[in-house]
């Protein structure tokens, strides 16, 4: 039967912005895999997702009007239960040919095949293929019920029956129009209370038709842009609207570009259906305020894109992405030019009035600011943070730096108090951090203060200073800490409190930053400045939800499971900081031909040591009587202190590699040596030779994570 393309659309009110490319992608995804499911399209059938604010839609490549059919083959019983002595249908065989709409005339062609230990009847008959108007019926239904909607709508038809709550559908807006066709010809489906045609709407106010007639499901795109003055494919309306802001940034000159932001760019794509982008400005005395502030503003309350110059500093143009293309703009202009400039006075006035204010002097109000009602207040917190921080920084600097942590850690939330915050919540710590210039303070001061919340989230740069890294880690230690011993862990996909980002900003920052700090101490640290009683006793499974979260990002770094956990294996309550060399080090023992029969005998030697009680470390070399057991002595002796020295310089791959002279003795050993010799002073001697081996070979790694 022949094939042709497939075109449907559901015609829909402005549909939210931020979801829209999710749903349009769920849509064609899933309609496409409901008509493969059944046979109506080929695996490897083409897909187009089309989705616009006023639409969703899909086209699908080589559709069936009807599927093959196919070969149906069902298992009915035993033939013990279905035929009597005589050969005769038995009446629980009738009634359930009867089931499958057949009689006792099928008996005769029922097959009879083994299955398990005994014969059985299978009733073998042909399903005829699924009609296309029945398949897309379902394969429609199954794609809206599964749509990712954030908040479904609950609406009346527009032919609804007098009696008002009745004829009401969901959808994630009102649904007014339904297009399906296969071909030129209208498949004969209905969702959402519309019965499926062959015409649509296109822009609200340049369309140059109204409705648009589609003449064939490969003509839908051409009609729309034609006749609709729609860009129906959000992946080419996004990219026209990146090409024309780059061209209107060039127009501008001076090395101006638009702002990067992807979330933006999506956002905007689905504000409009034809984009038109616009050049805007306001007065210079803007640029007066904090650039994040005037960005932040524009960006999300408007949706504008603001120019940078060649150096990334913002100017004082904007970008607009307009619905419509007027021959003259400059209304358009003017009005957003006349709508943006409130929204930067606003923060004109929330930066002037904060600064009125030191960051000093706002210290005393956080301790009327409660942070949880079972941790208290943020000034409880601050002290906290400072307790941590002045440990840290007395570690890693002395009192110096513990003096500059203590310092930002006091201040580092104040700016929550400013009206710019409360305004932007967004600019928390920016906003600290030119308040504490203003105030005479220190760059570090500044930059630590700004920089505590990061890595805010994953490829996140980390703090640019050292009294920054130490401020975030106790913020986000203390943080770790106190939720965890309230009972406020991360369940499934549900983090409220950010613990995840908040571990994975730990990790980062101990392993990238090389801090030379035990990790298992800084737990135990920031467990202690908390009052007695507070929390309860949670550090062990803190311990291991952080070692979690150092996993997942190694991993994300490339390396293998079993490369992680042999680099992890000694080392996850120890030094961090050592961690990407011995992975490096893994990785390079890996490659040597030694290694796959080292990790396997690393294997053995840790299963015999696990079952042997009061292994001794003392050797007694008159004790060592079979020639391989002398030989592994003596590899030992030549071979270790020279792998050790490397160890404790820091090459732990020379150190790995070095072991790779013991895999002939070691070989042999277990060749050739009976560990549970009879005599229990040889046995304990040979234990005592393991436990030493074991030792060595797994002071970079457990090489035995290795073994296959």
């Amino acid at each position: 039967m022949s094939a042709q393309n497939l075109l449907v659309e559901l015609f829909v009110e402005e549909l939210p912005p931020k979801a829209l490319k999710k749903l349009g992608e769920a849509f064609a995804t899933g309609l496409a895999n409901g008509l493969k499911s059944q046979g109506l399209a080929p695996a490897n059938a083409g897909v187009t997702a089309y989705a616009s604010p006023r639409r969703l839609a899909a086209h699908v490549v080589g559709v069936l009007a009807k599927g093959a059919d196919k070969p149906v083959s069902q298992k009915l019983m035993p033939v013990s239960v279905g035929l009597d002595a005589s050969g005769q249908p038995t009446p629980a065989l009738l009634k359930r040919l009867a089931g499958l709409g057949a009689d006792a005339s099928a008996v005769a062609g029922l097959r009879r095949a083994q299955d398990g230990k005994a014969e059985a009847l299978f009733f073998d008959s042909v399903a005829p293929g699924v009609e296309l108007a029945a398949g897309l019926q379902k394969a429609l239904d199954e794609a809206i019920a599964q749509l990712p909607i954030p908040k479904v709508m609950t609406y009346q038809l527009e032919s609804g029956c007098e009696l008002p709550g009745w004829d009401s559908v969901q959808f994630v807006r009102p649904a007014h129009g339904l297009v399906a066709l296969h071909g030129a010809s209208v498949v004969p489906v209905k969702v959402l209370g519309l019965d499926a045609g062959n015409r649509t709407h296109g822009h609200r106010f340049e369309a140059s038709v109204d409705p648009i007639g589609i003449a064939h499901a490969d003509a839908y795109a051409d009609t729309l842009a034609k006749d609709g003055a729609v860009i129906a494919s959000f992946t080419e309306r996004r990219a026209e609207i990146a090409r024309q802001l780059a061209a209107a940034a060039a127009t501008v000159g001076g090395g101006s570009r638009p702002i990067d932001d992807e979330a933006l760019l999506d956002e905007v794509t689905a504000l409009v259906e034809r984009p038109k982008v616009l050049v805007c400005e306001f007065e210079q005395q803007f640029l007066d305020v904090p650039q994040e502030c005037l960005i932040l503003t524009m960006k999300a309350n408007q949706k504008y894109f603001p120019l940078l110059d060649a150096h990334g500093r913002l100017t004082n143009k904007f970008l607009v992405v307009s619905n419509i293309s007027p021959a003259d703009a400059s209304a358009v202009i003017g009005g957003n030019e006349r709508v943006v400039r409130p929204r930067l006075a606003d923060a004109k006035f929330f930066f002037d009035q904060d600064r009125k204010k030191t960051l000093e002097s706002r210290v005393e109000g956080l301790g009327k600011v409660v942070y949880h009602n079972q941790l208290g207040t943020q000034g409880e917190r601050v002290e906290r943070v400072r307790a941590i921080a002045k440990a840290i920084g007395q570690q890693l600097g002395g009192d110096v730096l513990a003096k500059q942590a203590d310092t930002a850690a006091r201040l580092a939330k104040t700016d929550l108090l400013t009206d710019m915050v409360g305004e932007f919540p967004e600019l928390q710590g920016v906003m600290g951090g030119y308040y504490a210039r203003h105030d005479g303070l220190s760059e570090d001061i500044a930059f630590a203060i700004e920089d505590h919340y990061k890595p805010r989230f994953a490829g996140d740069a980390l703090p640019r200073n050292t009294a920054g890294t130490v401020v975030a880690l106790a913020d986000k230690l203390e943080t770790l800490v106190g939720m965890f011993g309230i009972g406020n862990l991360p369940t499934g996909d549900k983090d409220p409190f950010a613990l995840r980002r908040h571990a994975l900003g730990v990790a980062r920052m101990l392993i990238e930053g090389a801090l030379p700090l035990q990790f298992h101490e800084l737990t135990r640290l920031a467990f202690s400045v908390f009052p007695a009683g507070r929390l309860q006793d949670t550090v062990v499974p803190l311990d291991e939800f952080l070692v979690e979260r150092l996993k997942g990002y190694l991993k994300d770094g490339g390396y293998s499971a079993a490369e992680v956990d042999a680099a992890l294996y000694a080392q996850q309550l120890g030094l961090w900081s050592t961690v990407p060399r011995r992975l490096a080090a893994v990785r390079e023992f890996q490659a040597l031909p030694e290694a796959p029969a080292l990790a396997a005998a690393n294997k053995r030697i840790g299963n015999i040591l696990k079952k042997s009680e009061g292994v001794g470390d003392s050797i007694d070399a008159g004790l060592l009587k079979e020639p391989a057991e002398k030989a592994l002595f003596d590899a030992l002796q030549a071979t270790v202190p020279g792998a050790d020295a490397k160890f404790e310089a820091g090459d732990f791959t020379a150190s790995l590699q070095a072991l790779a002279a013991l895999r002939a003795p070691v070989d042999a050993f277990f060749d050739g040596v009976m560990v549970n010799a009879n005599d229990p002073a040889l046995k304990a001697n040979r234990l005592a030779l393991l436990r030493q081996l074991h030792r060595a070979m797994n002071r970079v790694a457990d090489l035995s994570r290795l073994a296959a």
